[in-house]
């Protein structure tokens, strides 16, 4: 089975309990569209559990973005070349933003790693993807963390720009595309769905699945075998 999720916001026993659910096991493949980290209590368990599972495919979100170039910064050794620079006035602002933006977490469970879990982590990091596109059941389908901005239907993916992908949303009331369906989180559907549930929103080729966990509503799993779709309720809420 192929499974989408994203938007996890460290809700690592959400997670856990969706992997449970769908009876996730090695011959299945899980998409995870991004924003695995920040805002909820454990991103970085998140993190490592998804590193240890090799059908697990990540796909880079605005918050797993500047978290890394963040603490890829604050990791750097200071020296005598670099520390009148290193950290410089841009650097800490970026960093109060992030630490307000739902960073603490993340910042705080990545302080009690070790020097070499914490070089893991960032490796991790690097190898998240822009994008995925596949075809599977004659259906073609292109998978992003927020969207596609500059959006235009004949542009191959490879010539959007990092931040077209992880900080623009979508417009989820237009096709983007007459013959592929495109996959995304980022926008929780109670801000895209008439009836303002948390539940997956399914219209004009898109599939919005971001059904804010982090927020108190619902860790959403879909199925591009079946079409099926999958929820676990929040545990907690910011």
């Amino acid at each position: 089975m192929i499974y989408v999720m994203s938007d996890l916001h460290g809700c690592y026993d959400e997670y856990l309990e969706m992997l449970k659910k769908i009876n996730f096991n090695n011959n299945d493949i899980l998409y995870i569209l991004g924003d695995v980290v920040d805002r909820g209590p454990c991103p970085i368990d998140i993190l490592k559990d998804m590193m240890q599972r090799e059908n697990i495919i990540p796909i880079l979100g605005n918050h797993d973005f500047i978290a890394y170039q963040l603490l890829k910064k604050l990791n750097t050794e200071i020296t005598i070349d670099n520390v009148e620079s290193h950290l410089d006035e841009d650097t800490m602002l970026a960093f109060m933003n992030w630490i307000q933006d739902g960073g603490l977490s993340t910042f705080q469970q990545f302080k009690q790693l070790s020097q070499n879990e914490k070089k893991e982590i960032l490796d991790f990091f690097e190898e998240f993807s822009l994008y995925e596109q596949m075809t599977f059941h004659d259906k073609e389908y292109v998978l992003v963390h927020a969207g596609l901005n500059h959006f235009k239907e004949n542009k191959p993916l490879e010539y959007y720009q990092l931040s077209d992908f992880l900080f623009y949303r979508t417009d989820y009331s237009k096709i983007y595309y007459k013959d592929k369906y495109l996959i995304t989180g980022h926008t929780p559907t109670i801000l895209i769905r008439d009836d303002r549930q948390p539940l997956i929103y399914q219209k004009y080729n898109h599939i919005a699945i971001d059904c804010g966990c982090t927020f108190g509503k619902k860790l959403a799993c879909y199925c591009l075998d079946n079409d099926t779709v999958f929820y676990v309720d929040a545990k907690n809420s910011l």
